[in-house]
């Protein structure tokens, strides 16, 4: 079986996914309500942050996506309990937090990135972590390094083997001046998990700040950590000697509310996202707006619609926050296709980002992606040498094909496409959907798309 269907496969099981397959027919607008709960992105560094604890942390919001259930697997084969008071709560008690074998890691891993996270924690807690190689949504390198360099800075030995890697703390952590050459987000979490106990004081500087990041902030602040956000991405962690259990309700997923955001300006339908919040989605809101797209901020949530008329073509370069997440230029992408001129995407975050285009070419769409990006435009986003560039011009009818998921956001944008476009459409491996994406086929149902799935 090959690694990309095995995942897929791991991963829809872990939510009570079936089937691998489903089949759309496309045509008909997304009308409808659905909830967005807790981000991916933080519920599962959350969940890491509870190992850091002297007691247990109560997180509310989790959504049920597969990336719960593997860091809740990890947590569980170190020794923390994972209770579920009541729906959308998880208790985890880290007070029994044990070393893992290799084999146990590895089993609960799978493709997953998170164990890095587990290193800082791990070497406060016992001493010693242990990461098996790691895997993720193959769209780009992601390499490590900012991590282990981190790591190693705090005083951690790195020892890389055959099978992972093996990390011990001889003295403990130690405080750091650390300067990340990019302002990653998994690194500057990496930070956080490590400072907040170790000894002295830590000075980040090119930190990530997405409100992910400023979420995962406040939990640690709750727990007793003393981190003091300066300006130009600057972050002064200063080492206590304990913390205790947290209790927060997590930051809404804004990728997820971006993504049927999307859905509902492609298919020209109506969806309100109850949950979504305005503020951390407005540099998307503006390019919506821009793209031809309508929206209605309510207490509750966001109503996103199309308004009728010709969508416009625009130019968006992806950048860390504040700037428009590589995350929503994959969704956005098929509404595009539906725009009255030509689309520039300049996607400078991740190397390898538009492989999931070459399914909408399949189904018609007319995207030409320059490898090496393109040089001699106007841009207000640095330009990076592993940056790339998709041009899309439309209108265009998508038709129905056969696809496969190539990645988590591709594998959405694959969705639309589907519901977009005339005759069916089989798409598989949907496991990767479930990744992040809380009961997207019960949430298609809501929204009256017509579709069969078997699972």
């Amino acid at each position: 079986m090959n690694s990309l269907l095995e995942d897929a496969q791991k991963a829809g099981e872990r939510v009570g996914l079936k089937s691998d397959k489903i089949v759309i027919r496309g045509g008909k607008p997304l009308n409808g309500r659905i909830t967005v709960r807790g981000a991916k992105n933080l519920v599962t560094k959350a969940m890491v942050a509870a190992l850091l604890g002297q007691t247990p942390s109560l997180l509310k919001d989790v959504p049920e996506i597969s990336d719960v259930e593997v860091v809740r697997g990890l947590l569980e084969v170190h020794g923390v309990v994972v209770t579920q008071p009541a729906p959308g709560e998880l208790l985890l008690d880290p007070v029994g937090v044990k070393s893992a074998h290799f084999a146990e890691i590895d089993a609960h891993a799978g493709s997953s990135r998170i164990p890095i996270l587990f290193c800082g924690p791990l070497l406060h807690q016992l001493g010693e972590a242990f990461i098996p190689d790691l895997g993720g949504c193959r769209i780009g390198d992601r390499p490590i390094d900012f991590h282990l360099d981190a790591l190693r800075a705090f005083g951690a030995v790195v020892d890389k083997q055959p099978n992972g890697i093996h990390l011990t703390a001889p003295d403990g952590l130690k405080g750091a001046n650390i300067a990340l050459p990019y302002p990653s987000v998994g690194a500057t979490e990496q930070v956080l998990l490590s400072a907040v106990l170790a000894e002295g004081v830590t000075e980040l500087k090119n930190a990530a700040i997405e409100p992910e990041i400023t979420d995962l902030i406040m939990i640690l602040q709750k727990m007793g950590a003393i981190i003091t956000v300066e300006p130009n991405r600057t972050i002064f962690i200063e080492g206590v000697d304990e913390l205790r259990g947290y209790e927060h309700r997590a930051i809404f997923d804004r990728n997820e509310a971006a993504s049927w955001a999307s859905a509902a300006l492609a298919t020209e339908g109506d969806v309100f996202v109850e949950g979504a919040k305005q503020q951390d989605l407005m540099t998307f809101l503006n390019i919506f707006r821009k793209v031809g797209g309508a929206f209605d901020i309510h207490e509750d949530g966001i109503r996103f619609y199309h308004p009728g008329g010709t969508l416009k073509p625009v130019v968006v370069e992806t950048d860390v926050h504040p700037g428009f997440m590589t995350d929503w230029q994959q969704p956005l992408i098929v509404a595009l296709t539906k725009a009255e001129g030509t689309s520039v995407v300049h996607e400078t975050v991740y190397e390898n980002r538009f492989g999931f285009t070459e399914a909408l070419i399949e189904m018609g769409a007319n995207i030409v992606v320059h490898k090496d990006g393109l040089a001699g435009v106007t841009r207000r986003v640095p330009r990076r040498p592993l940056e790339q560039a998709a041009v899309i011009t439309g209108p265009t009818k998508l038709h129905g094909a056969d696809v496969r998921v190539p990645d988590l956001r591709g594998g959405f944008s694959h969705l639309i496409a589907a519901l977009t476009a005339e005759g069916a459409s089989t798409i598989s491996n949907v496991g990767i959907i479930s990744r992040g994406y809380e009961h997207f086929i019960d949430k298609l149902r809501q929204l009256g798309a017509d579709f069969t799935y078997e699972g």
